[in-house]
């Protein structure tokens, strides 16, 4: 079962070259549909926040950016209900430096950007792959078994403990079929 995880930024001609006879899937949020339904910023609806009873988002990187905390700016649980894909990112420019996440919508503990991406990420990205996307991971699974996969990200940081990086969902895709999911140590 190959899966590569490449960069959508490559040129289709340098994609073809490195993988003769792959199956290309661009997961991100400009890719065609069903594919596109990997992006974090698609609207599945429904993603529980951690560690707040009944609350959900609507998307991955709404729940991500929702929780965020600034130096001088909390959470923004409007980031929570956006279903256009756009307008979800926050940066730090006005708001000052990310101080952390908060593990929740009434938490008061701040956490990390490490702990944030195993205790808020991973499992809100995991709830989506095993409650909003099993269709699809069936599809990939069936193209694996059959021979090379490249999923396309923007990013390419497979490693969840690398932090200098972002961290690419297309990965995860492939951990997850691999059975790999990563885990905290």
């Amino acid at each position: 079962m190959p899966i590569i995880v490449e960069s959508r930024r490559k040129k289709p001609a340098t994609l073809a070259k490195l993988w003769p006879g792959a199956t290309i899937v661009d997961v991100t949020s400009k890719g065609p549909a069903p594919w596109v339904r990997f992006s974090p910023f698609f609207p599945h609806g429904g993603i529980p926040i951690p560690n707040s009873p009944q609350q959900t988002a609507a998307s991955v990187e709404g729940l991500w950016q929702g929780l965020k905390v600034f130096e001088k700016e909390d959470i923004d649980p409007s980031k929570w209900a956006i279903t256009t894909m756009r307008g979800i990112k926050r940066a730090g420019r006005s708001r000052g430096a990310v101080r952390g996440h908060r593990f929740g919508i009434s938490g008061a503990d701040l956490i990390g950007y490490r702990d944030a991406r195993f205790r808020i990420y991973l499992p809100a990205y995991r709830w989506v792959l095993e409650n909003r996307l099993t269709r699809e991971l069936e599809q990939l699974r069936t193209a694996a078994n059959d021979g090379t996969v490249v999923l396309l990200d923007y990013e390419t940081n497979a490693d969840v403990e690398d932090l200098t990086n972002p961290l690419s969902h297309a990965a995860l895709v492939k951990h997850y079929l691999e059975g790999t999911w990563p885990t905290s140590s």
